[in-house]
Formats: structure tokens, sequence, C-alpha cells
């Protein structure tokens, strides 16, 4: 088998892998495309050593993101307000090249948010065996570091992520019903009906990255998430909602929005428990933006 076929069969599961442990699809796609140097760099008798190309691939992949996972760590310190990872945007159309990618559970917002609070080392851990089921040893190797060090960096990270208990993804049915509701809500200014519809421990999250307004902290209960919501309805009234468009956010039902008169473009994207609304996530910022939604009209894979 050619290397080009070895990278082309496992392309959709490294861009995968590599998305989960950075968050960031153009890292993800860094990594695999310099993880296919490293495996066209290697001779004829290096390359038939090799017994699992997948296995091999998926660990050189392990081994960048970490690399970029300590250089985001390092950045993340002067960022103004919370840090979202790069939401997948994509169409309902199953020709969409990143519609096999969102159709994974590990990918949606909540589960990637929750990621994000691990260390690197976890963070890599954890992808590779629960998710990936690639042995202890083997961890080790990417992590550099010994099989007793990466088995107790997957546990603690197994640990943080069950504390986390990120809802599982609703029905689209159910999506597309508070999506429509919230529409609705706003529309009228309707902050009660908003509350209701929004679940008591309700938490919203803006990443503007300081370049646009946006709250600068989490903001957390249904009445403050209800309230900040309504104002920002009545502050850009149609400038809001002349963009307005539903698109799906990490295979979720999100929505677009701004990018009008004094709107700040954005794409939100919520998670559901108990039929009502415990999170929205909204990206702001302008350089994470322009990347998603690039790949709206461009192959991936």
């Amino acid at each position: 088998m050619s290397i080009a076929t070895d990278i082309e069969e496992h392309r959709a599961h490294l861009v995968s892998v590599g998305y989960r442990m950075t968050g960031s699809l153009a890292d993800a796609e860094d990594a695999v495309q310099d993880a296919w140097l490293r495996l066209n760099r290697l001779s004829d008798e290096e390359r038939a050593r090799i017994r699992d190309p997948r296995a091999w691939l998926t660990t050189v992949v392990g081994r960048l993101c970490l690399d970029r996972l300590r250089s985001a760590s390092a950045r993340r310190e002067s960022y103004i307000g919370p840090w979202l990872p790069e939401p997948l945007v994509s169409t309902a159309d199953e020709d969409d090249p990143l519609a096999v990618l969102v159709r994974e559970e590990e990918v949606r917002m909540a589960a990637m948010v929750v990621l994000d609070q691990l260390t690197p080392p976890q963070r890599v851990a954890f992808v590779l065996h629960d998710a990936l089921a690639l042995t202890f040893g083997e961890i080790a190797q990417v992590l550099s570091c010994s099989i007793a060090t990466a088995r107790q960096h997957a546990s603690r990270a197994r640990r943080a992520v069950a504390a986390a208990h990120p809802p599982p993804r609703a029905a689209a049915a159910e999506q597309l019903r508070l999506l429509t509701a919230v529409a609705d809500a706003l529309s009228r200014g309707d902050t009660q009906s908003l509350v209701a519809l929004l679940h008591p421990d309700a938490v919203l999250v803006s990443d503007s990255g300081g370049m646009t307004p946006a709250a600068r902290r989490e903001v957390y209960g249904a009445d403050k998430v209800a309230r900040l919501l309504v104002g920002l309805s009545q502050r850009y009234g149609e400038d809001l909602v002349a963009g307005w468009a539903p698109v799906l956010v990490n295979g979720e039902q999100g929505w677009r929005s701004g990018g009008h008169g004094g709107a700040p473009e954005s794409v939100s994207v919520f998670s559901v428990r108990d039929g009502q609304i415990v999170a929205i996530y909204s990206m702001l910022n302008p350089a994470k933006l322009a990347a998603a939604l690039d790949r709206t009209d461009r192959p991936v894979f």
C-alpha cells in the first residue's frame, strides 16, 4: 500500500483525533500533514516494520498535538475572556466534508469544553485510551513518560470528565423545537418565556478574545442568561437577526447571527438536559469564526 493511500484511508480518523486533542481543526489538519511528511521520510525498510499504519499515524498525530496543546496553554494565559474550541460549522448535507466528523458524540461542543479543562497530557491520554483504545504502553511513548504515569494521566482525566457529566446529544427534533422557541421569545422580548426554556443551572459562555463586545466571564443562572440575551436582542434589534440562519455546530443545531450594522457576528450552539437548555456556547472571536465559516465552502478531508 502506498504512503498516499495510507494517509487518505485514515485521514478522517486522524483529523478527528487531532481536533479532539487540540480543539482546533487547523491544528488537526496541520498535525495530519506533518504525520504524512514523517511517514514519507521513512525508508522502505522502516515503513515495512510498521504493522498497523493507522495506529502508527495515530500515535504520531498524538505526539504532534501534544506539542500544540502545550503551546496553546501558554497562549491562553493572556487570552481575554472565556476560551471555546473552534466550532465545526457544517450543513445537513451528507456530502458536506465535515459530515463524518460531526456525527461523533465526542466532538459535540459540551464534550469538547470538558476536554479543554484537562492538562495537555491528561487530554492526550484520555483521547488515545478511552476513545481509541490504545494501550498505556503506546500512550507512554507519545507522552514520553512511564506506563504508570500514562495510566495516571488517563485516570485523572476520566474522573474529571465523569464529574463534569456533559449531557449527551439531544434528538434533532428537540434541538429544533428549542431553537425555534428561543428565537420566538427573543423576537418578542419575552424574558419569562426564555427563562422557562433554560435549565435553572444554565450557563452562557461567550468567546470573543476581547476582539468584540461580549461577556468577559461565564454567565450563570436561567434568569441572568435570559436577561442578557433579551438585552442584546433589544440593543441590536434588527441588526442582530438580519444575518440569522440555522446551522449545525459540532453536529448539533445552532445558529449564526449578527454581522450587520453594529451587531457582532457570532455562531452559537446549546446543550440540552431534561428538556431544557443547560448551556449556550457563543463564538464571537473573528479569527476563530473566519476559520470555521471558511470551511463551509471548501473541502476538509
